[in-house]
C-alpha cells in the first residue's frame, strides 16, 4: 500500500460522510461503560435536588388518588367494558403508571437533549468518541429506569392500598410488558431528540403527539367510546397494545403475550430507523455549528 493510500485509510471520517455506512455504524450496540457513565451523571444531578425528586413521586400518588375518587362517583361497570379491569380505578391506575414509562421513553429524551443543547454540554458530548446509540440510550437511561420503578410502585400502591384487585396478576408478564413498552416508545424519544437538533423546541410537539397517542390508546377510557371513525385507528396504535397488554397481565394473568410481541416487532423496526435519523440530524447540526444554539 502506498503512503498516500495508507494516509487516506487512517483519515477520520467526515461528519455526515459515507451516507448509509455512517448511519449503520451509529446503530451498533451501545457500550455499557458509556451508557453507565451518562446514567450515573443524571442520577447524581437528579438526586441532588431531593425535594424535587420526592415531589415527582408524590404527584404521581396524587394522580392515583384523583382517579380513585373519580371511580367512586361511577356506578359499577362490567369489567368486560374495561379490558378485564375489575373497576374503573383499576383501569385508570394502569394508565397513570404506564404513562410514566411512555413519557419517559419518548418525551423525556427530547427534553434532555434540549437541556444539553442549552447548557452547551451537547457539543462536548458529541465531540467525544460516543455513538448516536450510546448518546440516546445514555441520556434517557436514568429517567427510563426511574420511570419503570415508579410505575411498579404505583401499581403496588393501587393494588394493596387503594384496593385494585391484583389477585390474578402475572407479575412476570407485567414486567415484560413494561420493558417492551419502554423499548417501543424509545423510538419516539430518539425521534424527538433528532427533531430538537433540527427544530430546537420540537419536544413540545412530541409531547402533544404522545399525549394524543395515550388518550386514543385507552389510557383513561376504553377506545370503544371514541368516535366511530377513530376507533379502527386506535386499535392499531402501539399505545393500545401497551395498555391492553399490561391490563391483561395484571387483571387476567394471561393474554399479554400477543401485545408484547406486537410491541417488540414495532421496536425492532422503529428504533433502528429512529437512530439512523438521529445520526443524520446530529451530523447536520454539527456541520451547521448549531449543536449549542439556543
Amino acid at each position: 500500500m502506498s503512503a498516500t493510500e495508507d494516509a487516506a485509510s487512517r483519515r477520520p471520517a467526515q461528519p455526515g460522510g459515507s451516507g448509509l455506512r455512517s448511519v449503520r455504524r451509529s446503530i451498533r450496540a451501545a457500550r455499557p461503560v458509556v451508557v453507565r457513565a451518562l446514567v450515573l451523571r443524571d442520577f447524581h444531578v437528579s438526586s441532588s435536588y431531593r425535594l424535587a425528586f420526592l415531589l415527582d413521586i408524590f404527584f404521581g400518588l396524587i394522580s392515583l388518588a384523583i382517579y380513585f375518587f373519580i371511580s367512586r362517583t361511577f356506578e359499577d361497570v362490567p369489567s368486560a367494558d374495561l379490558a378485564g379491569a375489575p373497576s374503573y380505578f383499576a383501569y385508570a391506575a394502569v394508565g397513570v403508571a404506564l404513562n410514566l414509562v411512555i413519557q419517559s421513553a419518548s418525551v423525556r429524551l427530547g427534553q434532555r437533549m434540549r437541556e444539553e443543547q442549552l447548557t452547551g454540554a451537547l457539543e462536548l458530548l458529541v465531540a467525544q468518541p460516543v455513538s448516536s446509540t450510546e448518546l440516546a440510550v445514555g441520556l434517557a437511561g436514568f429517567h427510563f429506569v426511574f420511570a419503570i420503578l415508579r410505575a411498579i410502585f404505583y401499581v403496588l400502591v393501587a393494588g394493596f392500598v387503594l384496593s385494585a384487585n391484583l389477585s390474578n396478576a402475572d407479575w412476570g408478564g407485567f414486567v415484560v410488558m413494561v420493558l417492551v413498552t419502554g423499548a417501543a416508545f424509545s423510538s419516539f424519544g430518539i425521534l424527538a431528540a433528532a427533531a430538537v437538533l433540527v427544530l430546537k423546541r420540537a419536544e413540545l410537539l412530541v409531547t402533544l403527539v404522545v399525549l394524543a397517542l395515550s388518550l386514543a390508546g385507552g389510557a383513561f377510557f376504553p377506545i370503544e367510546v371514541l368516535p366511530d371513525w377513530l376507533e379502527p385507528i386506535a386499535k392499531v396504535l402501539p399505545t393500545t397494545f401497551a395498555f391492553d397488554g399490561v391490563r391483561s397481565a395484571l387483571y387476567q394473568g394471561e393474554d399479554w403475550a400477543v401485545p408484547a410481541l406486537e410491541l417488540a416487532a414495532f421496536a425492532v423496526v422503529a428504533v433502528p430507523v429512529a437512530i439512523g435519523l438521529f445520526k443524520l440530524a446530529s451530523d447536520a447540526a454539527r456541520r451547521r455549528g448549531t449543536l449549542s444554539t439556543p
